[in-house]
């Protein structure tokens, strides 16, 4: 598998900015985003993947070179430095993204999106997780050019 590069995140860029200018044969565990902006994680997903939400710490990027986010990838790392932890809210744990999310062009203000939660093999022994994002809205209707051939108008004798 070709290695994939990562754009990472670090907690500073998830505070918003000072005003200068306007601006397979199991199903793979999912969770959604609040209407917040945080990554709502079910316990049973956690518990599926062997996470231990307490302890756990993770970097958090995307794939470099993309405009709009279509999924995140969360590898675990042991340093505190520059990386996000989980927090408990109701039945499951969150991760605040807000700010990195609309900066990503998701809409979870109208929208509502759940991913679905895929282990991959980053480098030599990291072994992450891709959170690949899924919108319920519906998509938008073609209104460009017709491609292909052009079909053949039948001539009428009058």
């Amino acid at each position: 598998m070709k290695s994939k590069t990562i754009k990472f995140f670090t907690p500073q860029e998830n505070a918003p900015e000072v005003a200068k200018s306007k601006a397979k044969s199991k199903e793979a565990p999912t969770g959604y985003i609040s209407a917040a902006g945080k990554l709502v994680f079910p316990t049973a997903s956690l518990a599926e993947l062997e996470i231990t939400a307490e302890s756990a710490h993770f970097k958090i990027g995307t794939q470099e070179g993309k405009r709009k986010l279509k999924s995140l990838y969360l590898l675990p790392s042991e340093e505190q430095n520059d990386t996000f932890a989980f927090e408990k809210a109701g039945r499951g744990y969150v991760i605040p993204l807000a700010f990195i999310l609309k900066k990503g062009g998701i809409d979870f203000d109208n929208t509502k999106y759940t991913f679905s939660i895929d282990s991959f093999t980053y480098e030599e022994g990291v072994n992450g997780f891709e959170l690949t994002l899924i919108s319920s809205a519906p998509k938008p209707e073609y209104t460009g050019k017709p491609r292909g051939r052009k079909k053949a108008v039948v001539a009428t004798e009058q």
